[in-house]
């Protein structure tokens, strides 16, 4: 039999709970939303719903009259009245039954009879006024006090429960809180009025309202709602004992359960998102009902690793600290300066080598550079350039052996400022970094130093396929601390691999099937310490990882200074000459004075010679700190008179250029 919500948890006891209740009659809220300010509001029909508690939050009173109700907080101090009943009750069972079993904790029931009442030892005549003393269920009797009245002495009877007759209960002039009307049973059958002049009038019946609190299934929260919800509801808790709630949750939920939970077996309740960060062969396998077994949580050291761009699509893997294949170094290469500089502050003492020939641009301060040419990054530094200050990476030229024998040994212990070169961090080029050494490293080894080169050549022998062997570079692009689950298939239990947590969307639910193997037994597990993943979780891992600033901007290129000619005045007679004279076709005038000779040739400028080096070092760089630049070199006498020279020259040319015109 179904019962409203509100009359059926006034009804219950607390200490009768959890109640397993299922929604006969669903009530929806108006709209989309269905939770307000924390509470549930709205239940469909057949929901199965499991109270857990309940708390008093307020009380409804309802006016008889026009049926208007509002709510009293609870502790509300104002006092209210019994109103007498004024329809008899036609037995003493139905009248002790509505009225308190327990009298220390209520008022006296006192009630009249307007029929004439035989006992067993004694009869009552019709007006007979009784005060209920105790009730005797078990006998089906009550005793009860007999007023004195006209015809009547007092006595003390004993009244059947099923003596039929009219009784009318007489009032009380006791009061009592809101609060204490709706935690009675007994007294919320009765009708009451507030003893303030103002409403006295008005005559109200209280029912308490109770804050609930339960969980569903597939719900992850416990619900929270009123019990003036407009729907009905059925007691099924003595037909679904058994029935369990399944609380959905998600991996870093499981992963926050304390360590006495594991290994569990757990039930995949939703597919995992399309969009995933994994390409791994297990991620294929998990759908919607498939069983898993955690074996136990951990927060793991990983390494991300991708291999370089060639004409095969990049992979990009996340490695465990457990995987024991060995790497070679590899030669990185650089395309900037700004490159070279962020691999020199975790590599000290980087070589490179000059892959690309660069020109010199003295007004941007940027330096000559040679194919061949060796550099070592001895640090960074701020220097004066013609455009500004600017940061620079300062590099030492490395010599070679034949070279080295010849040094004088003079020099030993002085730093030989001109091998010293400045290259800006804006300054494009390519560079290879030099390697020596041929060691084998493990992942533990490389892990400490992003953006290296390597080279998988040992396997790790625990795997049956290594998926990093075979690629002829692969760079190490940083470690993360993830947090992992060591998970495996219901059917593989020894076969395991790590769910990292923070990069799946999984949701799941723990079960109470057994493990698939004998007590305290469990078996001998292999994990896979390489798992693929995508080009997002690369970009996602970049993202968290400490950003690297941009390079500085490239400074204005500077307009070179143009030494200002002095324009020449034409002559009076070349103002004079007429359009029509130039145009006129008539031969020229014979004349024995004037020679028709053409100008001396022009001379032929010294060609200087210009000796072959390694580069062109930026020899106009103020250094600020303790590392100087190379002095430039003055300009001798000898090449300032070859300048003067050709600058006569071309004075002269000028000049014989005007005297041919003017005599045209």
């Amino acid at each position: 039999m179904s019962f409203p919500l509100q009359e059926y948890i006034a009804s219950l006891d607390s200490a009768c709970l959890p109640k397993i209740l299922q929604v006969c009659s669903g009530v929806y809220f108006q709209g989309s939303v269905y939770e307000i300010s924390g509470n549930e509001v709205s239940f469909s029909t057949g929901d199965i719903i499991k109270v857990t508690g309940m708390e008093l939050s307020s009380i409804c009173c309802e006016d008889v009259s026009n049926n208007e109700t509002f709510e009293l907080p609870v502790d509300h101090t104002g006092l209210m009245k019994v109103i007498p009943e004024e329809t008899p009750y036609s037995t003493v069972e139905e009248l002790v039954k509505l009225r308190p079993v327990s009298l220390d904790s209520c008022f006296p029931v006192t009630f009249t009879s307007n029929t004439k009442l035989t006992l067993d030892n004694v009869t009552l005549g019709a007006g007979a006024t009784l005060t209920v003393l105790s009730v005797l269920e078990n006998e089906d009797r009550c005793r009860c006090h007999v007023r004195p009245g006209p015809g009547q002495s007092s006595a003390e009877v004993n009244v059947p429960l099923g003596t039929r007759g009219e009784f009318y209960i007489h009032g009380s002039e006791e009061s009592f809180t809101p609060r204490e009307i709706a935690t009675s049973p007994h007294l919320r059958s009765q009708r009451f009025r507030f003893e303030n002049a103002t409403m006295c009038k008005r005559t109200f019946i209280l029912s308490p309202i109770y804050q609930i609190s339960a969980i569903m299934n597939l719900r992850k929260n416990v619900l929270q709602f009123p019990s003036s919800l407009e729907m009905d509801v059925i007691d099924i808790s003595d037909t679904c004992e058994d029935t369990s709630f399944v609380t959905p949750l998600s991996l870093l939920e499981v992963h926050s359960q304390p360590e006495q939970t594991f290994p569990v077996v757990v039930e995949v309740l939703e597919d995992p998102e399309m969009n995933t960060m994994f390409k791994c062969s297990w991620l294929s396998q998990l759908h919607r009902g498939t069983m898993l077994i955690f074996h136990q949580k951990s927060t793991s050291s990983m390494t991300v690793i991708s291999s370089l761009k060639s004409r095969k699509p990049q992979q990009y893997f996340l490695v465990s600290k457990q995987y024991a294949g060995r790497f070679r170094r590899r030669p990185r290469g650089f395309d900037s300066v700004y490159e070279l500089y962020v691999a020199s502050t975790q590599t000290p003492g980087l070589k490179v080598s000059v892959v690309r020939n660069s020109e010199e641009v003295e007004e941007e301060g940027l330096p000559g550079l040679t194919v061949g040419e060796r550099l070592e990054v001895i640090g960074c530094r701020k220097v004066q350039l013609p455009c500004g200050h600017v940061e620079v990476v300062v590099c030492q030229h490395l010599q070679d052996m034949d070279d080295d024998r010849d040094d004088d040994d003079d020099q030993d212990g002085e730093e030989n400022n001109e091998d010293l070169i400045y290259l800006p961090l804006y300054m494009q080029g390519q560079f290879v970094e030099l390697l020596s050494d041929n060691k084998k490293y493990t992942l533990e080894d490389l892990s400490q130093k992003t953006l290296l080169d390597v080279k998988a050549v040992t396997r790790d022998p625990e795997l049956e396929k290594d998926p990093l062997l075979g690629f002829t570079c692969l760079r190490i692009e940083g470690t993360t601390l993830e947090p992992t689950i060591q998970a495996s298939f219901l059917d593989m239990p020894d076969r395991c691999f790590e769910i990292p947590v923070q990069r799946l969307g999984l949701t799941v639910c723990c079960t109470q099937q057994p493990l698939p193997w004998s007590p305290n037994q469990p078996p001998k597990c292999s994990v896979d310490r390489v798992t693929e993943v995508t080009d997002r979780f690369l970009h996602e891992f970049q993202k968290e990882a400490a950003p690297i600033t941009d390079p500085p901007p490239r400074p204005p290129k500077r307009i070179p200074s143009v030494p200002v000619v002095s324009k020449s005045v034409p002559t009076k007679e070349f103002n004079n000459i007429k359009m029509q004279n130039r145009r006129s076709s008539s031969p020229l005038p014979a004349t024995t004075n004037v020679s028709h000779q053409p100008p001396p040739p022009p001379r032929k400028l010294p060609v200087i010679q210009v000796s072959e080096k390694r580069s062109t070092p930026n020899t106009y760089v103020g250094l600020k700190g303790t590392i100087k630049g190379p002095v430039r070199k003055e300009v001798s006498e000898s090449d300032d008179a070859e300048y003067e020279q050709v600058d006569e020259m071309l004075l002269e040319m000028l000049k014989n250029a005007q005297e041919t015109v003017s005599y045209y």
